[in-house]
């Protein structure tokens, strides 16, 4: 079922759509039922009270008081209908995105706790790899076929749509995160010699899918990710070589490896220009926009949103209440309603104010501490370098997050929380014991 929520909500528009989310809600339902099934059968709670949950459920915490009757309201005797004395300006969004949030902390939850064995964890890493390969895939095609259209079926109107996304740049962030945890595994040394030419058509069809959709936030976040795994994995190797004895390349075999290497960047480039993208890739690498681009605004968007926050300073506007908060100290012609800041820091500054924005400072570093930590620990193997793939991964969408907002897409935010659990969650390996007496411990955290 965890498997099930994240390609469900990417493959029907990335789970933007209330339809989407009535299924969605089942799912959760049934993950809850059938946790607790298991903890009857375990007699006990199991849970992986990891500290990184924790950031989250402030956020929640936040949301829930800013429903409260705490604000001035803006009472005035020609109204005949009265004014809401909430905190937040926009009731019913911050309710909307409650709903949601709650829907993430018990599926990040559930990540946790039951990605709890090596075997587990393979099942995870594999979907993740071979979705993301077969979703750029289609969306190449798509893109050749019908670039106006999903599926040949559905015209997202102003928008324009890459894949099953409804948003080209938010298609761009989902391939940073499948494209890190892929590059992860070709670069580290897991002993899946006989799949990493799988592993690099698969990388490769994503980079030309993430060339495509012409986002130059997605471009920077791709080369961001491979910075990320490439650092990482020489500083986990040259750690690695004092617990076991690795061979050193010959200056040979370093020339081949780089040869191969431009060769790849060569074959990606005439590839991208054989598939009709040479405008997406010019784009791509320069500051060239059509004047029409919603984007250009982003400099005022920003602006707005620091403006928004000095009124607000410590709890915020409101969750999901930016659109309504733009438009008071908007200057432009006031045809278009701002909806996102396309920024999710000065967003979430916005919309929680300095008490959020804490919350969200404090998930990055414990991420971060976590995942560095399980790199550290894990030897070297496949546990670690899926544990630098997937952090490499969350490390590109959030570089992503400070030209966009691909975390507010639903699909993206599931796949997230996947990878923050594969790069942090303690994997239960085979020489650990019998696993059933993991299940019978109450709580079964060390991760903190």
């Amino acid at each position: 079922m965890l498997c099930i929520v994240p390609v469900f909500t990417t493959v029907l528009f990335g789970g933007v759509d209330n339809i989407t989310w009535v299924v969605v809600t089942i799912c959760w339902v049934a993950i809850i039922l059938m946790w607790l099934i298991e903890a009857w059968r375990a007699k006990g709670l199991i849970f992986e009270s990891s500290y990184v949950q924790l950031p989250l459920i402030g956020i929640l915490l936040i949301g829930l008081i800013q429903l409260l009757p705490l604000g001035p309201g803006a009472g005035n005797a020609s109204i005949t209908v009265p004014a809401t004395n909430l905190l937040t300006l926009d009731p019913n969004g911050t309710r909307y995105f409650l709903s949601h949030l709650i829907v993430y902390i018990v599926f990040f939850a559930a990540c946790l706790t039951f990605i709890n064995s090596e075997k587990r964890l393979r099942k995870v890493v594999f979907l993740v790899v071979i979705f993301g390969a077969i979703m750029a895939f289609v969306a190449i095609l798509q893109r050749l076929a019908s670039p106006d259209m999903i599926y040949g079926l559905r015209n997202p109107g102003q928008a324009v749509p890459f894949g099953p996304f409804i948003n080209q740049h938010h298609f761009a962030s989902f391939m940073e995160m499948t494209g890190g945890l892929t590059l992860g595994l070709i670069f580290g040394k897991s002993g899946l010699q006989d799949k990493k030419p799988l592993l690099f058509i698969s990388v490769a069809i994503m980079t030309i899918a993430v060339i495509l959709t012409s986002s130059r936030g997605g471009m920077i976040a791709s080369i961001a990710v491979l910075a990320f795994v490439l650092a990482m994995s020489f500083i986990a190797r040259k750690r690695n070589r004092t617990s076991e004895r690795t061979e050193e390349r010959t200056p040979t075999q370093k020339a081949l490896i780089a040869t191969v290497a431009a060769a790849a960047v060569l074959v990606l480039i005439g590839s991208v220009v054989f598939l009709g993208g040479s405008d997406a890739l010019l784009r791509g690498v320069t500051m060239d926009v059509g004047k029409d681009d919603m984007s250009n605004g982003r400099l005022h968007f920003w602006s707005v949103a620091i403006k928004i926050f000095l009124d607000h300073p410590i709890l915020g506007a409101g969750l999901d209440a930016f659109g309504v908060a733009f438009t008071k100290h908007d200057t432009w012609h006031g045809i278009f309603r701002v909806e996102q800041a396309h920024n999710e820091y000065l967003q979430i500054l916005a919309e929680t104010g300095i008490v959020g924005f804490a919350c969200i400072g404090a998930f990055i570093y414990l991420l971060f501490k976590r995942g560095m930590a399980t790199i550290a620990s894990a030897g070297s193997g496949f546990r670690q370098n899926v544990a630098i793939g997937a952090l490499a991964g969350c490390f590109g969408i959030l570089i992503h997050s400070l030209f966009d907002f691909p975390l507010r897409t639903p699909s993206n935010g599931f796949f997230f929380l996947l990878l923050v659990a594969i790069a942090t969650v303690s994997v239960k390996t085979a020489g650990d014991g019998d696993s059933h007496r993991r299940k019978k411990r109450r709580s079964t955290s060390h991760s903190q």
